[in-house]
């Protein structure tokens, strides 16, 4: 539940450029023990909460002791050989770290499942109280820590432990506000009912564990095949000026918090497919509008991370391509989960997975991190076509992909400017332009997206 896109602005001014490479490859390991311990049952529990003869109580008890339960022997077995798992690692010296990230990924898990079924029942304001909540908290004792503190003269070094310390604590702090929720445990252990669910969910473990891979493959792999000494510092820079492209990253995760209940919800209208279509052709203008803003306003962006970082910023455009494909692969996703064959999922997230090691093995030692990106840009999109191709002979969905096209055609060409104007023009000059440009995107869309919905709705009003 760690949420580093926020703290970038903190970390990248009071840690060192190496410092902020552990901080990014411990995140990243965080991000697969997540998928793994959770074990596919975040979307099970949608799933079968909504499926009939189900009982969505027992549903959520018997996932919550399931995943409660192996994220208890995980934490356990890494706290009970922790010293030879820190040496593996690379930070003998640091056992603590491992310690906590332990600990905060077992919670995560546990959690991940309680905030699931807060979706189902559309608890909508406490799952945001409490997401919030947890923002607060990290954001205060952070500030405290790495800014207070040294000011104050009380922190003379600073320890990038305390990343994780912070985390943890926060982590298990929001744990005792599920008192109501956690007393749906005590509804019982349906084993058949496991199994079942295990069946349908398997694949979309390894759906998952492929899809985390496409996100944090890149910086695991990263200080381990790049050729020069400075691994962890160029991992450094590379881990804060993505997190500037990671704004698409959170759309994606707001999208899939709002879509995923309404879609397993309604998956029974009969109206599903054409609705499908309408949040595709949503999400890809929006994030599109997001990616042309951020790409206008990159030079007033920039100052959310230290100018040690600025030579990474060139990452940020393929960064964001690379996102806007995951989450159009995501939202190609339903076919499979809704007709229960998420086996397909696992296939094309693998063959993802495959892609963007190999880009990266073949790139990152000849153009460093920037291969990193472009892996991502390979992986997510090599995913995305196997799945619609696969999809529209399975489930077909008039998805209008001219319509889609011509939007992707847009702004490459409304980028292709903004970029261009970077080069050449001034400061004032290009900002101008570059505004310009996202008011022409915005006036399209809402000619033709807007327009039409607010016709629909004045004749039948």
């Amino acid at each position: 539940m760690s949420n580093p896109y926020l703290f970038v602005p903190i970390y990248t001014r009071t840690l060192t450029q190496m410092q902020y490479g552990v901080v990014t490859e411990f995140m990243s390991y965080i991000a697969i023990l997540q998928v793994l311990l959770v074990l596919g049952l975040e979307t099970g529990c949608f799933r079968f909460a909504n499926k009939e003869g189900e009982d969505p109580k027992m549903v959520f008890s018997t996932i919550l002791r399931m995943v409660g339960t192996t994220s208890a022997l995980f934490a356990g077995l890494v706290l009970a050989f922790l010293g030879p798992i820190s040496r593996g690692m690379g930070y003998a010296g640091h056992p603590a770290f491992v310690g906590a990230m332990a600990a905060t990924v077992a919670l995560d898990a546990f959690q991940a499942i309680l905030f699931s079924y807060l979706r189902y029942q559309k608890k909508a304001i406490k799952f945001a109280s409490l997401k919030l909540l947890f923002i607060f908290l990290n954001i205060t004792l952070n500030l405290v820590y790495f800014v207070v503190l040294p000011k104050l003269g009380v922190v003379s070094t600073l320890n990038v432990g305390y990343v994780f310390y912070i985390n943890l604590f926060c982590t298990a702090s929001i744990t005792f506000f599920f008192a109501r929720e956690l007393k749906g445990i005590a509804y019982g252990f349906d084993g058949g009912l496991m199994r079942r669910m295990l069946s349908y969910t398997w694949p979309l473990l390894i759906l998952g564990i492929a899809g985390i891979l496409n996100q944090t493959a890149d910086k695991i792999l990263f200080p381990h095949i790049y050729p020069g000494e400075d691994a962890k510092m160029q991992l450094g820079i590379y881990g804060a000026a993505s997190k500037i492209a990671m704004i698409m990253a959170m759309i994606t995760q707001a999208f899939r918090y709002a879509y995923e209940p309404f879609v397993f919800g309604g998956a029974k209208e009969k109206d599903s497919k054409e609705t499908y279509a309408k949040g595709m052709r949503y999400f890809l203008v929006f994030t599109l509008l997001a990616y042309l803003c951020v790409l206008a306003y990159l030079n007033v962006l920039r100052y959310i991370i230290s100018p040690e970082y600025w030579d990474g910023l060139r990452v940020v455009p393929i960064v964001m391509a690379a996102e806007i494909l995951m989450g159009v692969y995501f939202n190609l996703s339903f076919w499979y989960k809704l007709s229960d064959r998420t086996l397909w999922g696992a296939v094309f997230s693998g063959v993802g997975c495959a892609v963007l090691i190999g880009v990266n093995l073949v790139l990152v030692p000849r153009i460093g991190y920037m291969g990193c990106a472009w892996g991502g840009v390979a992986g997510y999109g090599s995913a995305m076509l196997l799945s619609y191709l696969v999809g529209q002979k399975y489930e077909p969905v008039n998805y209008r992909v001219p319509v889609l096209l011509a939007y992707v055609a847009l702004t490459a060409v409304l980028s292709f400017l903004v970029l261009w104007t970077g080069e050449h023009l001034g400061r004032i000059g290009s900002l101008a332009v570059n505004t310009l440009a996202v008011l022409v995107f915005a006036g399209v869309i809402f000619r033709l997206e807007v327009q039409p919905v607010l016709r629909a709705k004045n004749k039948v009003s």
